[in-house]
């Protein structure tokens, strides 16, 4: 068995896919920033603006703290759905041998791929893959 973080992966799953320590460590970075932004940057960056935007234009603690967690929220999500995509980037090419952007490239490239494929319809005229 190997340990991947709190779970544990059988050894033949480890075998057969050799990128899988790599891809658990760039999740947990990913996550770990997305987890920093939201305390950091958007949250604690938030609350203090609006304190001081407080002297201006006055208004109850409660909306400076549900600002702040909204704004903390979207920043921790963009900083999570970029970091994610940079780790599923990661392992597809640690799978395959190539980048994402390589095998669209290559995809494009092959017309027998698209014209050899044969389409097939249901019942109900909906195409099936």
């Amino acid at each position: 068995m190997v340990i991947l973080g709190l779970s544990r992966v059988d050894d033949a799953v480890a075998a057969k896919h050799p990128g899988l320590q790599e891809y658990a460590a760039c999740q947990s970075l990913a996550f770990m920033k997305s987890i920093g932004t939201f305390i950091a940057a958007g949250a604690g960056m938030a609350f203090l603006c609006q304190k001081l935007l407080t002297r201006k234009l006055p208004h109850a603690l409660q909306w400076n703290v549900l600002l702040s967690a909204a704004a903390g929220s979207v920043a921790s999500y963009a900083v999570s759905w970029r970091e994610t995509q940079k780790c599923s980037n990661l392992w597809l090419f640690l799978e395959t041998g190539q980048s994402p952007q390589e095998a669209a490239k290559e995809s494009l490239q092959d017309p027998d791929h698209t014209e050899n494929a044969e389409i097939k319809q249901n019942k109900y005229g909906d195409i099936m893959e």
